[in-house]
């Protein structure tokens, strides 16, 4: 894996759905759809839209989660979700959450009013610093990155501006493709 570069397997940023920071959730689902017709055929569609600032600068990601989580906004008042959803919680306990917080009362019966209201800020998620890695690195370098802190992706990187984006679909695609070909 130390011959092939992350830039090797990343999508270009030109490639990618994004939306400024002033895009509505209805927005960012349409920048998706434009973006995932463009995908060649062999890849998989994209499962995240990228926020930009005012300068055109990557700010933020919007994954399937974040768009999730951002329909309800009563999920804000159930603190970290990363670090509660590792502990396992009964299916129990999970539904009780539902009446317990409220979720889900309307938010599906809105959905359409949310979409148009909604602004991406308020929702997306801002990179963290493991969630960058240079064009350079090579791909055992970002499957390192990737495993550790259970990503969907990384932003890549070239002198210190964001130029791209490794997706885990596509590293899983190449290391499928290349135990395919071992001669055992």
């Amino acid at each position: 894996m130390q011959s092939i570069q992350v830039k090797d397997l990343m999508v270009p940023l030109g490639d990618y759905a994004t939306v400024s920071e002033d895009a509505t959730l209805h927005d960012a689902v349409l920048a998706l759809e434009s973006a995932q017709r463009k995908v060649d055929p062999g890849r998989e569609k994209h499962a995240a839209v990228l926020v930009r600032d005012r300068a055109g600068q990557v700010i933020g990601k919007l994954s399937r989660w974040s768009i999730l989580k951002g329909i309800e906004p009563r999920y804000k008042h159930i603190g970290d979700m990363k670090e509660t959803s590792r502990f396992g919680f009964s299916p129990d306990f999970l539904k009780s959450m539902l009446t317990q917080y409220g979720l889900f009362r309307t938010a599906m019966e809105d959905l359409c009013r949310k979409a148009a209201e909604l602004n991406v800020k308020e929702f997306m998620d801002a990179p963290a610093e493991g969630e960058y890695v240079d064009e350079s690195a090579t791909l055992d370098q970002a499957i390192h990155q990737l495993v550790m802190g259970h990503l969907a992706s990384l932003l890549v990187t070239r002198g210190g501006e964001i130029v791209g984006v490794l997706r885990l679909s596509d590293v899983f695609t190449e290391i499928c493709e290349r135990v395919k070909t071992c001669k055992l």
